[in-house]
């Protein structure tokens, strides 16, 4: 077994943990634009939106670490959830080039849990069943 398939329920659990922490835009979406992107927007619209941005990832970390616990969902929920990340990440530098200075660490974290996501399928994928 390598690194990843044996420690992949930590991995699971820690990026689970650090995606959870968009749950901040959700309560907060002044404070999760400033944490991400360094700057705000404001107005109604605003408000659904970047609410909703941030439940929709917050989710996607509550995803990871049910997948820690529950071997069986961990296909499903590392595609979904690098796929998620690979779209953040290509709007990030197709658009958002005036961000990267202050998304810079989000995309690190982002490309690194992609990584990780992609290793351990590609080495289980024998024993996997979607």
């Amino acid at each position: 077994m390598t690194f990843v398939t044996t420690h992949i329920k930590w991995i699971m659990l820690i990026t689970g943990l650090f995606t959870c922490s968009m749950f901040q835009a959700f309560l907060s979406p002044e404070n999760g634009l400033n944490m991400v992107f360094g700057t705000s927007i404001d107005g109604p619209i605003a408000e659904v939106v970047v609410r909703n941005w941030g439940a929709l990832i917050g989710i996607v970390g509550v995803l990871l670490i049910f997948g820690a616990f529950k071997p069986h969902s961990r296909p499903l929920i590392l595609v979904v959830s690098a796929v998620t990340k690979v779209i953040f990440i290509s709007l990030i530098l197709i658009y958002g080039s005036d961000y990267l200075e202050t998304a810079g660490g989000p995309i690190v974290f982002d490309s690194i849990a992609i990584l990780l996501y992609l290793t351990y399928l590609i080495q289980n994928r024998k024993e996997l069943k979607f």
